[in-house]
């Protein structure tokens, strides 16, 4: 099978089911089982084509489709088997989770096949962000990442959950105009100098040709592109959106902005980071990394400490640990950069499993706030053990994956004498890790409320 036929079945799917999933709508209050079969296919399909792709792509090395308008690599690969695995892990969450808002009034099932159309449209948005090789068609779909899932974010209507949807519209499409300018300079430059000025839209020819970029040029690119993309990437002080948005969504709507959106934009982050270090080298680019990874730190540390909503602690998680990749990469070496992949492997996982807990949280005590959310252990002790677990592995306690990656990060940046940072770092970290702690002592062990039935 050709590689286009792979890529089209890829991209497809979700757009397929998506529309079939809208069509539903027709059916009325009578649509629940029918939309439910069609998701439960459609993210299967999904998971199956995307860990098809990513074994392919491990084995070529490199894949192109449709010309070179579609590629996979080892970078992407990566990406995509996140995009694939978590898109399941959410999916299958979402039938449990979404039918218990139709049964108790949340949502009608028309909305509820809203829902499904728009979940896996979103699916289809990232995936075109994962895939594309073409530098306009990857910014476009970052855009469309942000239209196809403000529905999602907004989907009970409620003022809140609109507010969160608008905010989350307006500060990621005025971001992302930003990531749009330093596309341009980054086309137009590499047009300037390349043999073939209509190669100058690929991705991977550009890089082919990145040390004949002017240098200037692409300082100011890179700008461009950390403040644009940085913005969907949740970095401060871009991040506004974020806590809102996470917050409001329904809890698999949650998982799914923060283990997969956020890895979206930070993938062409990191692609224009390549591009730009080997046209001026790494010392900018690795210094504005720094610096806006620590303050993204920072400023989610003190928000974890005093924060009383779990899903927006959840959220300020979020900022934390994509600041903690921007400082890995800001930091640089092999090491640096391994670690800063893998701390986002890592992170996807853990903040799954605590969005889908704290979504357990909610339907069982009705309310997000710390303060009323005590005694899961007591409880419901299952959900207890996989939510303590989950903020244990958030903390970077180990033997948790993320204290691996954590480590790691800690290891490059002595190894390259910053020194002062990963000072600045660790008494943040541990900030980090005093409010989690809290956070998690007080939900499990605390007395629980009367009012909450056990089970």
């Amino acid at each position: 099978m050709s590689y286009s036929v792979m890529f089209a079945l890829l991209l497809l799917t979700p757009l397929l089911f998506s529309l079939l999933c809208f069509a539903c709508r027709k059916q009325g209050h009578s649509a629940t089982r029918t939309v439910t079969v069609l998701h439960s296919l459609g993210i299967t399909l999904l998971l199956i084509l995307a860990l098809w792709v990513v074994q392919t792509a491990a084995d070529a090395g490199e894949i192109f489709a449709a010309g070179l308008w579609l590629h996979i690599d080892g970078l992407g690969g990566l990406f995509l088997a996140i995009l694939g695995v978590i898109g399941f892990l959410t999916g299958v969450y979402s039938i449990g989770y979404m039918r218990h808002e139709v049964e108790h009034g949340e949502l009608s099932p028309v909305t509820l096949c809203d829902y499904y159309g728009f979940f896996h449209l979103f699916l289809f948005t990232m995936l075109l962000v994962v895939t594309s090789n073409n530098l306009i068609v990857m910014w476009a779909a970052i855009e469309a990442t942000t239209l196809s899932s403000a529905f999602l974010v907004g989907i009970y209507g409620q003022r809140s959950s609109l507010e969160a949807a608008w905010k989350y519209i307006i500060i990621c499409t005025v971001g992302v105009a930003f990531g749009l300018f330093g596309t341009v300079l980054v086309y137009a430059n590499a047009a300037s100098v390349m043999p073939q000025a209509e190669m100058a839209i690929f991705w991977s020819e550009v890089l082919k040709q990145s040390s004949l970029l002017d240098p200037t040029l692409m300082l100011l690119a890179f700008v461009f592109v950390l403040i644009g993309f940085g913005t969907k990437t949740g970095l401060f002080p871009m991040h506004a959106w974020l806590p809102d948005a996470h917050s409001e969504a329904p809890s698999p709507v949650s998982a799914l902005l923060s283990a997969v959106l956020l890895n979206c934009a930070l993938l062409v982050l990191i692609r224009y980071y390549i591009i730009i270090c080997q046209a001026i080298g790494s010392d900018f680019p690795n210094r504005l990394l720094l610096i806006f990874g620590m303050l993204s730190v920072a400023v989610a540390a003190f928000f974890i400490l005093v924060q009383r909503d779990i899903k927006r602690l959840l959220a300020y998680s979020s900022v934390e640990n994509m600041g903690l990749v921007a400082v890995a990469l800001g930091i640089g070496g092999p090491l640096g950069i391994f670690a800063a992949l893998l701390h986002t492997l890592n992170h996807s996982l853990a903040k799954t499993l605590l969005f889908c807990g704290s979504g357990n949280v909610l339907l069982k005590y009705g309310t997000r706030d710390l303060n009323v959310v005590c005694g899961m252990l007591k409880i419901m002790p299952f959900t207890a053990v996989l939510f303590g677990g989950g903020a244990l592995a958030l903390a970077g306690m180990p033997p948790f994956n993320i204290f691996l990656s954590e480590f790691m990060t800690v290891t490059a940046g002595l190894a390259r004498n910053h020194l002062l940072i990963i000072v600045l770092l660790l008494l943040l970290l541990t900030l980090v890790l005093a409010g989690l702690v809290r956070m998690a002592a007080r939900v499990l062990m605390a007395k629980p409320p009367q009012a909450v039935n056990r089970g």
